[in-house]
């Protein structure tokens, strides 16, 4: 059974934002403001990921309007490059995905728990039994139907965006009133290449805050008319996302001071604090826990639509791409990637280091999906094409490609040692790809 479409640029707009929005606005400003050093680089630096994910989201658009097929990474490499090369890529993306899901689950598990929970249970015991409840409602959600997960991802889109906003008013705050920005701190005498390679490091958590829009090619034939609808929701997700953040970090700085960020592991609650007072810590643990059910919704929509392809490609056994004639649901591999969430939780330890590890392999992943974009205008040539195609051609994707590799630098960089790891789990992808499709 074939996959028919059903999504609308609406329902894949609202997949791109909470593909994109997890909590990663929510925490990673503290980490940039760290490796910033000063406040100058710390916004250049967000300014500099919004227009380079700008890039990214136009190049994604025409690939995604190009190659519209089910499990579009996988399918897109193994179309552009080798399936041995696809399935060593994606192989580590799974166990990346799983554990990102796992981890995501956590935290907004941690920030709920004591609004919800009673006393006795604000410990470990209390955070499991929230995971395994959200879990257990985002499958059954998603196993009624795509529509069923569509219609639950625009439902939450809504509120976080919403939310989102709301936050966004603190810019009209006081300046300084949160707890946070009475800390003071004698800024030192930087040198200019200390300063670049701030900016270099900074890059890697925003990139990987501003990442997950390159996901919605794996729903290229969920989507009526891909060749127009993917890049518009595509554009549409990513304006909006933007601004949001940009937003964001300017009211973090304007209520809490610069140093404020940098020691601050909770500015949503400072915020919620200074906007909302004694309920603002409720109120912030609401907004994160949506914004948590919302990516794990949208990651649960994605990823078994890579499973399609593989199995297509015969990588993967075919019950991966069994699809529910009426629901169109791939029940088994909805089934596999829930377990695989949850084994990740049990095992938390283990996959946050393996997720460590796989930052280096997401970057390079990202660069080599661009790169896609010129295989394919190459084999399309001559072909009649009518869909979305970028005006400043090479310039903007070669834009992106570059700074996904200085961000790869960056990572190696600071990171040597799990960039080597990760290196040694991407090639022992192929042994495996050689088991799956020996006969």
């Amino acid at each position: 059974m074939s996959i028919v479409p059903k999504l609308r640029v609406y329902d894949l707009s609202m997949i791109v934002i909470n593909l994109v929005i997890g909590v990663g606005i929510f925490r990673s400003p503290q980490v940039v403001a760290e490796k910033a050093l000063i406040p100058e680089v710390f916004f250049i630096a967000w300014i500099a990921g919004g227009l380079v994910s700008f890039c990214g989201a136009l190049t994604f658009a025409e690939i995604g309007a190009r190659f519209p097929a089910a499990g579009g990474f996988y399918g897109l490499f193994s179309h552009c490059y080798h399936p041995a090369f696809a399935f060593m890529m994606n192989w580590v993306l799974v166990i990346n995905n799983a554990a990102a899901c796992a981890g995501v689950a956590i935290m907004g598990a941690e920030y709920i728990s004591p609004v919800i929970l009673p006393q006795s249970l604000h410990n470990q015991q209390g955070i499991t039994l929230i995971v395994l409840i959200v879990t257990g409602l985002l499958y059954g959600t998603n196993i009624l139907g795509i529509r069923s997960g569509a219609n639950t991802q625009n439902f939450l889109s809504v509120i976080k965006i919403g939310m989102m906003l709301v936050f966004c008013l603190a810019v009209f705050l006081p300046s300084g009133s949160g707890n946070a920005a009475v800390v003071s701190a004698v800024v030192p005498e930087y040198s200019l290449m200390d300063l670049v390679k701030a900016l270099g490091i900074s890059l890697i958590a925003i990139f990987f805050s501003y990442g997950g829009y390159q996901q919605t090619i794996n729903f290229g034939s969920d989507v009526e008319n891909p060749g127009r609808n993917i890049p518009k929701a595509i554009f549409i997700g990513i304006v909006l996302i933007v601004f949001l953040y940009l937003t964001l970090n300017y009211a973090y700085f304007h209520v809490l001071g610069f140093e404020g960020i940098r020691q601050s592991k909770l500015l949503a609650s400072e915020i919620g604090k200074a906007m909302f007072g004694e309920y603002g810590y409720k109120i912030t643990s609401v907004l994160l826990f949506v914004s948590v059910i919302g990516f794990l919704n949208a990651t649960i929509m994605s990823n078994p639509r890579m499973y399609y392809a593989m199995a297509e490609d015969k990588v993967l056994p075919a019950i991966f791409k069994k699809v529910n004639e009426k629901t169109q649901v791939q029940e088994f591999a909805l089934t596999f990637f829930i377990l695989l969430v949850l084994a990740a939780y049990f095992f938390a330890g283990t996959f946050e280091n393996i997720l460590n590890y796989v930052m280096f392999i997401d970057t390079i992943s990202l660069a080599a999906a661009a790169s896609a974009l010129f295989i394919l205008r190459h084999k399309m040539k001559g072909e009649s094409y009518s869909g979305y195609q970028i005006r400043v051609y090479p310039l903007i994707p070669v834009i992106f490609i570059l700074m996904i590799l200085i961000c790869t630098v960056s990572v190696v960089y600071s990171e040597p040692q799990k960039a080597l790891i990760a290196t040694g789990l991407f090639l022992l992808g192929y042994p495996f790809y050689k088991i799956m499709t020996w006969k």
